[in-house]
């Protein structure tokens, strides 16, 4: 039996060996992929290579006989038509490298115990034809804009953009009390702490998180905010606001239990008040692009509901 050799193409230069065999051979334990490279098993032209070994065009990867008719059977959800009609009308804008998306409230990005498929599991049986990959991710609960790439190029591209806080993503919320005006918040959230509760806390040991809270209109007991940031923290903004004492009306992990209690009896609405309205960034070219995505009809009647609202935080 003879070897297999894989082409590099331009979609996959500048790519870990060992990041692009786990996405080529997806049931086969990274431990045997990793046995493999460390016993010269897999090649590159020729040549042994460690698991950090960066991809080039033209490369040819080497692949062990037996691994020719392994079975990389990867499972495929069965997708409702109802849940792949929903999708297609929440594209905001697609071309050739990229799709924004206005994701509803408690769809999550990713398939999971307690969710058979997520978007991009949805996005990946529209087009099956693609590298669909998540370019950024957001909270089950909250809604809004998510931006999935089409190929590798692009998700590098943006993943570089991330690194350098080059991406700038707006959010709309509603928070309990009355912010008096607006505010800069700079802080450190440590992801490693999600363990305990599973909340994720800030600390010093975490990395740097920066919001910026900007009035819209303040009501009675709530505050309608505008919240931008540069960088991506888990929960970022639901921590935040929590401990500058507003905390995001209906946060079932960081905010007011009682209240948010007694805020879905007056108005029998549950969704987390916080809606991702627009992201900006710049395309393959360079050029800087901005989308935004409407907010749905429950925030917008949790608003107008909360506003008539009195309530002591």
């Amino acid at each position: 039996m003879s070897n297999k050799n894989l082409k590099i193409d331009i979609h996959h230069a500048e790519r870990r060996i060992d990041n692009y065999l786990f996405n080529v051979y997806k049931t086969l334990p990274k431990s045997k992929i990793y046995s493999m490279i460390r016993k010269g098993e897999i090649r590159v032209n020729s040549g042994r290579i460690k698991p950090t070994y960066k991809l080039k065009i033209a490369d040819e990867i080497r692949i062990p006989p037996y691994l020719i008719d392994f079975k990389n059977e990867t499972f495929i959800p069965k997708i409702p038509s109802k849940r792949l009609n929903e999708f297609l009308s929440s594209i905001i804008y697609q071309d050739e490298d990229y799709l924004v998306v206005n994701k509803e409230p408690e769809l999550s990005v990713h398939s999971g115990t307690n969710n058979q498929f997520g978007l991009i599991d949805i996005a990946r049986a529209q087009y099956p034809s693609k590298e669909i990959d998540l370019c950024h991710r957001i909270d089950k609960s909250t809604s809004g804009c998510v931006l999935l790439s089409k190929n590798k190029i692009f998700l590098r591209h943006f993943h570089n953009q991330l690194k350098e806080n080059e991406v700038i993503k707006k959010y709309e919320a509603i928070l309990f009390g009355v912010l008096q005006k607006n505010i800069k918040i700079e802080t450190k959230i440590d992801i490693s702490s999600k363990e305990f509760l599973h909340k994720v806390q800030e600390s010093k040991e975490g990395k740097k998180a920066i919001s910026n809270f900007k009035l819209i209109k303040k009501y009675k007991s709530f505050t309608h905010a505008e919240i931008t940031i540069s960088t991506g923290r888990m929960h970022q903004i639901r921590i935040q606001s929590a401990n500058i004492g507003h905390p995001i009306v209906n946060d079932k992990k960081y905010g007011l239990f009682d209240l948010n209690k007694e805020i879905l009896k007056k108005t029998s609405i549950s969704r987390l008040a916080l809606h991702a309205s627009s992201i900006d960034f710049s395309r393959l070219n360079g050029t800087s692009v901005a989308y935004k995505a409407p907010k749905n009809n429950d925030f917008d009647i949790l608003l107008s509901q909360l506003s008539k609202l009195t309530v002591k935080s």
